[in-house]
This record gives C-alpha cells, sequence and structure tokens, in this order.
C-alpha cells in the first residue's frame, strides 16, 4: 500500500521511494496539485527546460488513447538521462491508461498524474493506492500553519519582515488554492514597495474586508444561482482589477466548507448546527444555510472537481482567464439553479 496522509505528502516526495515509478498528485486544491507535480518534476530530471526529459501529456488526450501514456514513459531518451512524464488534469478516465504502468513499472521515466478531488472510492485512486509501484498523494486547502509558513518564507525572501499579528491576521485572508495565496501575497509585496515592514496598512490596501465583503457577494450569487446578481459582482470585482484566479478561488474555499458541512448533515445534523460551526459574519447565515439546503453531496463534489480544473486553466492562460472563470462560474449557479431552489 503506498498511501499516505495529506501531512505527509512534503516528507513523501521529498525522499520518494525509488520503487515508485508512478505518482498520482490529487485533491480539492488545484494550485497545491500543480505545485507539488512541478516540483516533484523538475527534481527528477537534469534539466526541466529540456522537452525530451520533462513531457508534457494532456489528460483526455491520454484517456481518449490509453496506450499513448505506457509508449511515452517506455520511450528510451535519445540522450540518455532521467525523464519525467507530467499528466495534466482531466475529468475523463484515466485507468486503462495507468494500469500497464503499475503492472510494469518504466525504468527510465517516473510518471507523474495530476487530479482533481477525487473520493475514496474512485478507481485510479485505489488502483494506485493498492499498487506497490505507485504513490498517491492527497492535496487540501492550506491550514493556518500552512499559510503562516508560506507567509514567513515569501516575505523573508522579499528582505522583508511582518509581525505575528499581522501574519495571522493575512492568514485568515487567505486560503483554499495555494497558488491563489502565493498570488495575493505576491500583490502584497509589490505594494509595499520599499517599506521593510508589512503592517496592517499595507493588507487591508490590498486584501482588506472590503474586497472580502465584494467577494461574499460573489459567492453568494453563485450557490444561489442568480445570475443577475454573479454578474455584477464579476463585473464589479473585475474592475478593480481583481484576479479571476481569485475570484475562483473564493469560490472554491467555500465549496469545500458547505462540502464539509453537508457531509456533516448526511450524517444527521442540521442545516443550523453545521452552519454554526463556520463562523461565518450574520448576514451571511440565512444564504449559507440556503445554500446547504440546495446543494447536495455530489452536487458539491461536482463543483469542487469544476472549480479545480477551472482554476488550473486560468492559471496556465492568463490571457483567457477571465473567461474561463466567467463560464465556471456560470456553470456553478446554473448548477445551483437546477436543484429546483434558486430564486
Amino acid at each position: 500500500m503506498a498511501s499516505i496522509k495529506a501531512h505527509e505528502a512534503d516528507r513523501a516526495l521529498a525522499r520518494l521511494d525509488p520503487a515508485w515509478r508512478l505518482v498520482l498528485i490529487y485533491g480539492p486544491d488545484a494550485g497545491l496539485v500543480s505545485e507539488r507535480a512541478a516540483a516533484l518534476a523538475r527534481a527528477n530530471v537534469d534539466d526541466a527546460n529540456d522537452a525530451f526529459q520533462l513531457v508534457r501529456m494532456d489528460g483526455d488526450n491520454i484517456a481518449s488513447d490509453p496506450l499513448k501514456l505506457a509508449d511515452e514513459a517506455n520511450t528510451i531518451g535519445l540522450f540518455g538521462g532521467r525523464r519525467a512524464i507530467r499528466v495534466s488534469p482531466t475529468s475523463k478516465p484515466l485507468l486503462a491508461a495507468v494500469e500497464p504502468l503499475l503492472a510494469t513499472p518504466s525504468r527510465d521515466a517516473i510518471v507523474i498524474i495530476e487530479a482533481g478531488d477525487l473520493q475514496r472510492s474512485n478507481p485510479l485512486r485505489t488502483a494506485c493506492e493498492k499498487a506497490r509501484t505507485a504513490l498517491a498523494v492527497p492535496c487540501y486547502g492550506d491550514a493556518a500553519r500552512d499559510l503562516s509558513s508560506i507567509i514567513d518564507e515569501m516575505i523573508r525572501a522579499a528582505g522583508k519582515t511582518i509581525d505575528r499579528a499581522s501574519r495571522d491576521h493575512l492568514a485568515s485572508l487567505l486560503g483554499g488554492d495555494r497558488q491563489t495565496s502565493r498570488r495575493e501575497i505576491e500583490k502584497l509585496l509589490l505594494y509595499a514597495g520599499s517599506d521593510s515592514a508589512i503592517g496592517e496598512d499595507h493588507i487591508a490596501a490590498v486584501v482588506g474586508d472590503t474586497a472580502q465583503r465584494e467577494q461574499a457577494m460573489l459567492v453568494d450569487a453563485v450557490f444561489a444561482g442568480k445570475m443577475p446578481a454573479l454578474d455584477l459582482a464579476q463585473a464589479k470585482l473585475s474592475s478593480e482589477g481583481l484576479d479571476a484566479g481569485v475570484m475562483l478561488g473564493a469560490v472554491m474555499r467555500q465549496a469545500l466548507a458547505l462540502l464539509k458541512a453537508r457531509q456533516s448533515m448526511d450524517a444527521g445534523r442540521s442545516a443550523k448546527d453545521a452552519v454554526s460551526t463556520m463562523r461565518l459574519p450574520y448576514p451571511r447565515i440565512a444564504t449559507t444555510e440556503a445554500a446547504l439546503n440546495s446543494w447536495t453531496t455530489a452536487k458539491l463534489t461536482e463543483a469542487v472537481s469544476l472549480l479545480g480544473a477551472a482554476t488550473l486553466a486560468t492559471r496556465r492562460d492568463a490571457e483567457t482567464g477571465k473567461a474561463t472563470a466567467t463560464r465556471a462560474l456560470w456553470t456553478m449557479a446554473r448548477l445551483a439553479r437546477s436543484n429546483g431552489r434558486s430564486e
């Protein structure tokens, strides 16, 4: 068995067992999935800029022709050396492509599969967890401790300082997707300019409460299926220069929170009790309760997968990021309306 807990991921990837020739990196945090996949790929080639050493493959294409992955994995490099194959996420099944490599792993290449939030019963996840030649790595949203470490790392690298209270406040405004959090910290550092210390004024100007309230309007409109309110909120946030990935990150955080609460409801808890544990400001309690009563566990799981794929696509192509985010948010709103309880 080669499955690990989320908190063991970084240690396992840093000291990868040579027997693990295929690594499945999955979870709702698309940014963290991509970050870990990229780091693992770089660590297993001599030159990450050499397309013959680091091979990128499209998940959709592999799903359509499963033999492509095994063929590439068993190809001998023209100039020798270590090789890594990185497969992008897809909503299509990849088990047929992966099974041959689990049975007969590649000797020359490590295969890295990126995926969204896979349930425990997912065939791909199950196969990788049971195989001795593979490792399954879960990636979940950053906890407060993880965010504090990221903040300290990035601010120290920029040659600046931040006091503990400001760091904790900043961490409370971030979360969900690793890449989104990093972009927010990068904007904060850019805004701080030549200032040597990051303080509350800097945080309020870049990731302050006003932006949070406006994002909350967008999030609530998505989960209520209110298209006009969604369009208005997105237009306002876009006009203020908010990155499309940040919008998707805000919706992703709410989707994950709702999924956890909805699962507790499936176990017998009331919506009111579930919401009471979410520490929401009073104006959002009623809308969140309504969303919990409207969205099922299956629908929320679908939403998390959709948002993860959209976030990854946005990060890959910034030019089409806004259109990608808009399509994803509209699809989410239509899912909400399909429940028959939206206004």
